[in-house]
């Protein structure tokens, strides 16, 4: 399912993606946040695409890839509503990772409220989660701006601050 916004383009990924995907998750400026740090091989890149792959079959949702409408052909980020397993149940989540050279321009909260948009109006999810280390302040902005709030907290690092948990329902989305 492909989407556009204002200034971006979002397409389910292709194993074409592979390098540029690589390159963002395997960069350590995107993953200064990530208690896991960067991906330390294509190997791991494309085993987490033939994931985000199975679910676009599965489930018809997944991380999208996202490029510009100037250069659509060029992807800057990947992200959007995919499911994960944390606080003891699947979950529907909002999350995304850009190239440094995407940062500081918008594109991270024009993504998350599309993202909401097509979670809620085209899947019919009833709610939808984020998680954001707590130290990520732009993230948090990002999860704000669009309306979630933080609901829980999840320690899922051993010996660090817990992640904030954010969410949004369908009905508080219509508000925003």
């Amino acid at each position: 399912m492909h989407r556009t916004t204002d200034r971006l383009i979002l397409r389910p990924p292709e194993p074409a993606d592979l390098a540029v995907l690589f390159a963002i998750y395997g960069d350590p400026a995107t993953n200064t946040f990530n208690p896991a740090g960067p991906m330390a091989n294509i190997e791991l890149a494309a085993s987490l695409l033939d994931r985000w792959l199975a679910q676009w079959r599965d489930l018809g949702i997944g991380p999208w890839t996202i490029a510009t409408l100037d250069a659509p052909g060029h992807p800057i980020g990947f992200g959007g509503i995919s499911m994960h397993r944390y606080l003891d149940q699947e979950r529907v989540n909002v999350g995304y990772r850009f190239a440094t050279s995407a940062w500081g321009r918008g594109y991270a909260t024009e993504l998350t409220r599309a993202s909401l948009a097509s979670g809620f109006e085209e899947q019919g999810f009833s709610e939808i989660f984020a998680l954001v280390r707590p130290a990520h302040a732009a993230s948090i902005r990002v999860l704000e701006k669009a309306g979630m709030q933080q609901i829980d907290t999840l320690d899922d690092v051993p010996g660090a601050a817990p992640s904030r948990v954010y969410a949004i329902s369908r009905e508080a989305w219509a508000h925003v």
